[in-house]
């Protein structure tokens, strides 16, 4: 909780990671028309909120596909960050990597979530995480991992940069351009500005424990008085306001909870559910979650990308998980940047758009290019 402004502050995020980050490659591997090369490193994330990265998880490792012969002096190359349930490496290498390497001679970097793959805590299930705040765990380990794999790209005379990811991936991917100083491509697919909506209104919130997050919730009792004070009487609005509130304000006097893990579990769960049978109280209590969610994940409150015009953003039209009614439109806060709409839903879309992602994949690297690159090519 309390490492959470310098995730939000490029400035703050990029000093912690010095450019010379250590990054081991294990193996490479050359096939007819792309070598692979994998690695590893530790997670910087890691070290500076010690007891909060599960074991597990504090190791990251990462696969890049590039192509046997650049098409010019340039090295593009782009980092793909994993969606919802997207373990290991092959969905990604296989739909995203493989093609932009024959059809545009990009090269890729794909990196293992926390909580995922070869980063997966032993007692998890699937990708069901154990706790709410893994969420935010998993966001700060991406964005300090993103500017270890950015200095490392560099390092090797690979540019430009670009950062790409579907659903989940696409918002991390949004949170990577946000920490890093220089123009990267940005290419967020079926993502937008927050993510609170996909757990509190959109279908995924059906998925939620709600009962099990409750009684986490009441079991405690500093908890459960400080909330029941806070929702009492309060209206959608108040609560989606008190919960963004309760981030900074009530968090901070258990802070030592937080580390300890006793915290995680209790804290943002179960906020839907909290108050009794009531529905408005009901209703004020989703809010109030929502409001906590937001305050950790819109990215009106990162620093914005060095240049918006190097961003292209694919949506679905009809996403049911990625609600955008109501939320602030992402054009409100990343000016220049494009946005394109498919005529599909999220499943359909990341089913069936599979090709317009990767179009707009070799678009904003054509953008980046001309604009910063032109005189080497």
């Amino acid at each position: 909780m309390e490492f959470r402004p310098v995730i939000l502050d490029r400035n703050r995020c990029f000093a912690c990671v010095p450019q010379n980050y250590p990054v081991t490659i294990d193996k490479s591997e050359a096939h007819s028309d792309y070598d692979i090369v994998e690695g590893h490193f530790r997670s910087p994330f890691a070290d500076y909120v010690p007891g909060v990265v599960p074991k597990e998880s504090e190791t990251a490792y990462f696969q890049m596909v590039l192509p046997k012969k650049w098409k010019t002096r340039l090295k593009p190359i782009c980092l793909h960050l994993a969606g919802t349930g997207d373990h290991y490496f092959w969905r990604r290498r296989s739909l995203l990597a493989k093609p932009l390497v024959r059809e545009a001679s990009i090269g890729s970097v794909i990196l293992e979530n926390p909580f995922y793959g070869l980063r997966k805590p032993k007692l998890q299930t699937g990708s069901n995480l154990h706790n709410v705040t893994d969420i935010f765990v998993k966001g700060g380990c991406l964005a300090m991992e993103a500017i270890v794999l950015f200095h490392f790209c560099e390092r090797e005379g690979y540019g430009p940069l670009g950062v790409t990811g579907i659903s989940m991936g696409g918002h991390m991917a949004s949170v990577a351009a946000c920490v890093w100083p220089k123009p990267v491509a940005l290419i967020p697919c079926l993502s937008w500005t927050t993510a609170s909506c996909v757990f509190t209104q959109g279908v995924m919130s059906g998925a939620i424990p709600w009962d099990l997050l409750e009684n986490q919730v009441f079991s405690d009792c500093f908890y459960r008085g400080e909330l029941r004070n806070i929702l009492s009487d309060l209206k959608d609005d108040a609560a989606f306001v008190a919960g963004k509130h309760f981030v900074t304000e009530y968090a901070s006097k258990e802070s030592s909870r937080y580390v300890n893990g006793s915290f995680q579990s209790r804290l943002e769960a179960g906020f839907s559910r909290l108050s009794s049978k009531d529905r408005e109280a009901h209703a004020a209590a989703l809010h109030f979650m929502r409001g906590i969610m937001d305050e950790f994940t819109h990215l009106g409150g990162f620093s914005r990308p060095v240049d918006s015009s190097t961003i292209i953003v694919v949506v679905a039209k009809d996403d049911g998980y990625v609600l955008r009614e109501g939320i602030v439109d992402l054009k409100e806060i990343w000016q220049h940047a494009e946005v394109r709409y498919v005529d599909a839903g999220h499943i359909s879309a990341f089913l069936f758009k599979q090709s317009v992602f990767r179009q707009a994949i070799v678009d904003a690297f054509r953008r980046i290019t001309t604009k910063y690159y032109a005189h080497l090519q």
